[in-house]
């Protein structure tokens, strides 16, 4: 594979699998933006819009998929509120399995090459002290973003899914399956938790395709009058009898009425019944964003492991 070819649908699918044997040997070293579930959430949502921009390197060794270098060029957001962002920096997604943890550096050199001239950030997770180290051995350093109490890093959260809470919804609300509430109605319902957001009937199209995805396992919360008030989609690992919420949402008006904590508890009992054994999730982990990290916590989940975000400022790029 060349340096310059864009991401597919079928490296995507080599990277999950890479996802599921790191997982199953090091699950605290998968990096955030490389999750089995993640993966196919960012490739079904973006691919027709972005893909684009998403130059990747795939190494093997042996004929298996070891590490992955998946680089966000710079690139123009539309939001669903009109407003457009001109994204000029670039991100990188990446895993190297830990058997083949050298193989960061050729990682590190592909990502230097390939968006050269502009500002570069990364996200290992912070216990890859290894991958850590080389990182800011070429010259990357803590973002100054991720800082403070409003701190930009995620963390991933866990739990077991032996004790599960029976879910409880307000009167007159109900659970149900995207496969039941059709398309129109799934889309709606992300877009309204996180608005403005580049979510699109199109992105929704890309992400009912993508191989992993189960129309079963995206569930909706509906209210009396109809409207679509909080979503999530799980994504089941078989290999390794765990699953992930990604992306979880509320619609603004519909919020501290205990909606996300019955969708999350139910959405667990879905999973178990699918096979998983184990569930996790991710929020913002900085002190300031305590929402989404509350609500979890009450759904039991705890912190696993967290991202050290990094970046090369464009005064080292001259």
């Amino acid at each position: 594979m060349g340096d310059f070819d864009l991401v597919t649908a079928g490296d995507v699918r080599l990277m999950q699998g890479l996802a599921q044997r790191v997982t199953a040997v090091r699950p605290d070293l998968v990096n955030s933006d490389a999750t089995f579930g993640e993966l196919a959430w960012i490739w079904g949502k973006g691919h027709a819009c972005d893909g684009g921009t998403w130059p990747c390197r795939l190494w093997f060794s042996g004929g298996e998929l070891v590490a992955w270098g998946w680089a966000y060029l710079p690139h123009r957001v539309r939001r669903s509120d009109g407003s457009v962002q001109d994204v000029t920096g670039a991100y990188l997604g990446y895993q190297v399995h830990p058997r083949q943890a050298e193989l960061v550096d050729d990682v590190i050199d592909w990502y230097d090459a390939i968006a050269a001239g502009v500002e570069r950030t990364v996200l290992p997770r912070m216990a890859d002290e290894f991958a850590v180290k080389r990182w800011q051995a070429h010259g990357y350093q803590t973002d100054p973003a991720s800082l403070g109490d409003t701190g930009s890093w995620t963390q991933l959260n866990e739990r077991d899914l032996t004790d599960v809470a029976r879910p409880a919804l307000p009167h007159g609300f109900r659970f149900r399956s995207a496969g039941e509430a059709g398309p129109e109605a799934a889309v709606r319902a992300h877009v309204d938790a996180w608005a403005p957001s580049t979510y699109t009937a199109q992105g929704y199209e890309g992400v009912r395709r993508t191989a992993t995805y189960r129309s079963d396992l995206h569930v909706l919360v509906e209210a009396p009058d109809g409207t679509m008030t909080a979503s999530t989609i799980m994504w089941l690992d078989e290999a390794n009898k765990t699953a992930e919420f990604e992306p979880v949402g509320t619609h603004p008006a519909y919020r501290r009425l205990g909606l996300g904590t019955a969708m999350l508890l139910y959405g667990m009992h879905l999973a178990r019944d699918a096979g998983a054994a184990h569930m996790t999730v991710a929020c913002l982990g900085a002190p300031g964003h305590p929402q989404a990290r509350g609500l979890y916590y009450g759904a039991g989940f705890r912190p696993f492991t967290r991202d050290a975000p990094l970046i090369k400022p464009a005064a080292q790029l001259r």
